[in-house]
């Protein structure tokens, strides 16, 4: 089997124009032959857990990825029975239940904050930046930050939501500069317990738990990296929460990625090893939940600037892994370079999206929310 597999891959990656044990920086050298049976057995799957083994090496694995996505060779590997089951598991159960909420808490933002603060901006940004001329994260960071508020046209003493605040960067950037209230829901105690220590005197409060208990009634409702979490069999309740929450004249926001595709199931390396029960939305299924309760104001993509933001992220992680390598394993820094560097071939793809919706219910929206 091993030599029919050999054949098959290297076959399909010299579609991409990858040589294997070339040269180049995108091509591969494979240091065990039972690589090829592993990626045909196990696909996606298969190719990131090989590479935390240490079966193969690229020059710039980034590179690699991109050019295995631009020729769709994912979709010419015959589907196999464990991603069927993985399919036929999005289809029928709510991977994203309130029981389960708080297990991508856990297992992915809760692994060390020495991690998170050496790969993020120094404002602890966990979600795409906005590049525009700026050339560094820090200031693609702050443009971000800039971006949202001029959106959603803050005015002080509003009462704002946020639906997954992450290490609360919004809520001290909106409380400081235009002296709003910000309460703030996460599912990662670490967060939680850094957003409140970085808004301790400001007019922000962080709640450790799931959005679906979110209740008031808010001037604004906005989410910055939860979509990708909440799954599509939860689209319509995040919707009506945002709608329940949301003043008949509020904006709402979203800040997610997106895919070019309708899928109920993900990624499976990226399910198992970064984000559990994640799952990215369609301008379809998005659309659909949205339908009846929201008119849809500004729709802005900005997806490269994803690449952009995860080599920032991966640039950091590798300088400063000789200050953190003894609370973690080698596997696990080929398992963070692969997720970033994947990712990052992926939005260079234009396979993955960064999508920025703004929504009103009445269609009356300030000019300012239709800016992007």
């Amino acid at each position: 089997m091993s030599k029919k597999a050999e054949k098959f891959i290297t076959a399909l990656f010299e579609i991409s124009g990858i040589t294997i044990n070339g040269s180049k920086p995108y091509d591969i050298t494979v240091h065990n032959e039972n690589f090829y049976d592993r990626i045909v057995k196990h696909g996606e799957l298969g190719l990131g857990e090989s590479y935390m083994d240490e079966w193969w090496e690229a020059g710039a694995v980034d590179q690699f990825i991109d050019k295995i996505l631009r020729q769709d060779l994912e979709g010419k590997v015959k589907k196999n029975i464990p991603l069927l089951y993985s399919y036929l598991l999005a289809l029928v159960f709510n991977r994203q239940s309130r029981k389960r909420a708080f297990q991508v808490g856990k297992s992915h933002y809760d692994i060390g904050e020495c991690l998170y603060t050496r790969m993020l901006d120094k404002q602890m940004q966990y979600t795409c930046g906005y590049w525009g001329n700026a050339t560094t994260l820090d200031q693609a960071q702050e443009n971000k930050l800039d971006l949202i508020c001029r959106k959603l046209d803050l005015k002080p003493g509003m009462k704002i939501l946020e639906l997954g605040c992450g290490y609360g960067a919004f809520a001290k950037y909106a409380a400081q500069k235009y002296e709003v209230h910000v309460t703030g829901y996460t599912v990662s105690k670490d967060q939680a317990r850094f957003g409140r220590e970085l808004n301790k005197n400001l007019d922000v409060d962080i709640k450790f738990d799931d959005y679906r208990n979110a209740h008031g009634l808010f001037d604004r409702v906005i989410s910055i990296g939860l979509m990708e979490h909440v799954g599509h069999k939860n689209y319509r309740t995040y919707m009506k929460k945002v709608h329940s929450t949301l003043k008949d004249d509020g904006i709402a926001f979203i800040h997610t990625i997106g895919n070019n595709l309708t899928k109920t199931s993900t990624n499976a390396w990226i399910e198992k090893y970064i984000f559990p029960n994640g799952r990215l939305p369609s301008i379809r299924l998005l659309g659909r939940a949205m339908e009846g309760m929201f008119v849809v104001e500004d729709w802005h993509n900005f997806g490269e600037d994803y690449d952009k933001t995860l080599m920032a992220w991966y640039k950091n992680f590798k300088k400063s892994w000789p200050e953190i390598e003894h609370n973690y394993s080698k596997r696990f820094y080929r398992m963070w370079e692969f997720y970033l560097l994947s990712c990052a071939g992926g939005f260079r793809a234009r396979t993955l999206q960064l999508w920025q919706i703004v929504m009103t219910k009445t269609g009356k929206p300030s000019p300012e929310c239709r800016k992007s």
